[in-house]
């Protein structure tokens, strides 16, 4: 039988990833604080909290790899860097014990010149902020003796995703028949990951010895403009095409004088300024992936959608 696969959190990626290895006939443990997770005959559904040591060990015993998918409790920095170091360190500490590989998740983040093409040897090594806690984080695991694999994705869109720039920022509101506002640019190329794209790599490169200790790109399509995926979107629903503007970055950053969320969205303004584009061709060669066709993609997302209304 294969050995048991854990998976971290229970958010979009988490809970896809949970899923996708259960239908491939695995069995699989979610460890969550509330118990939350995907039904399944074999998912297993455990309340743990991941920073503690004890509790991690006895929760991953007879794991052979490891889906690490929590996520700050805020989107903020100062959040990020008090939370998520120490419970990565708790965690390759516990799989390293039981020889288990981690696989994590990963942002575009850390890349030094977001706006040039994002390939798989692009520099990782922005500072300050967000971006220098996520350069940070993959310092850490490759300096780590337990091996581990980085998958990195861009903006997600897909079910389970809602707090997104192509999730309840976007789709609700195309099937709603109402206008849709975007930030800084309706017309600068932006790279969005499907989520079912990025759990399948994430499975595959846990499986595949090769890739250990190596950061590998998400199956993604070829970048769209903030326009271009409401329209896909519209397309896939059966509406007209949406009216679709943008908040000036200015007034985002304004806003950001005044308001602790807004200044964390300010810091983020640069990937929809100017181009933010990631190349994952040479990751699905080593992968043996594809991404999703943006049209079937669209078409489970807005499926999704409806059936939350």
């Amino acid at each position: 039988m294969n050995a048991m696969k854990i998976v971290t959190g229970a958010g979009p990626v988490g809970w896809t990833v949970a899923s996708q290895l259960a239908e491939a006939g695995e069995q699989v443990r979610v460890l969550t604080r509330s118990g939350s997770g995907p039904d399944h005959p074999r998912i297993e559904k455990m309340r743990v909290d991941v920073s503690d040591p004890q509790a991690l060990r006895a929760a991953i015993v007879g794991a052979d790899a490891v889906f690490h998918c929590i996520h700050g409790s805020k989107y903020n920095a100062e959040v990020w860097q008090r939370e998520l170091p120490a419970a990565e360190q708790t965690m390759l500490a516990a799989a390293g014990e039981i020889g288990a590989v981690v696989v994590f998740p990963e942002s575009l983040y850390s890349y030094n010149r977001p706006e040039d093409v994002m390939r798989e040897d692009s520099p990782r090594t922005a500072g300050s902020g967000k971006r220098g806690v996520r350069t940070e984080l993959l310092a850490a695991r490759a300096a780590s003796a337990t091996p581990t694999v980085s998958v990195v994705a861009s903006d997600f869109f897909g079910p389970q995703v809602r707090n997104a720039h192509a999730g309840e920022r976007m789709v609700p509101t195309i099937l709603a028949g109402k206008r849709v506002s975007v930030v800084a640019s309706t017309n600068q190329p932006h790279s969005f990951t499907y989520v079912p794209d990025l759990a399948a790599a994430m499975a595959k490169a846990a499986a595949t010895p090769a890739l250990w200790n190596t950061i590998v790109h998400a199956p993604t399509t070829a970048a769209l403009t903030q326009r271009e995926m409401a329209v896909t979107f519209a397309t896939a629903a059966g509406l007209p095409e949406p009216k679709v503007g943008a908040i000036p970055a200015w007034v985002v950053r304004g806003a950001g004088l005044v308001s602790k969320d807004m200044r964390d969205l300010s810091e983020t303004l640069y990937q929809f300024e100017r181009p933010f584009v990631m190349d994952s061709r040479e990751s699905e060669k080593l992968l043996g992936l594809a991404p999703t066709p943006l049209p079937a993609a669209a078409l489970e997302t807005v499926e999704w959608w409806r059936g939350q209304a």
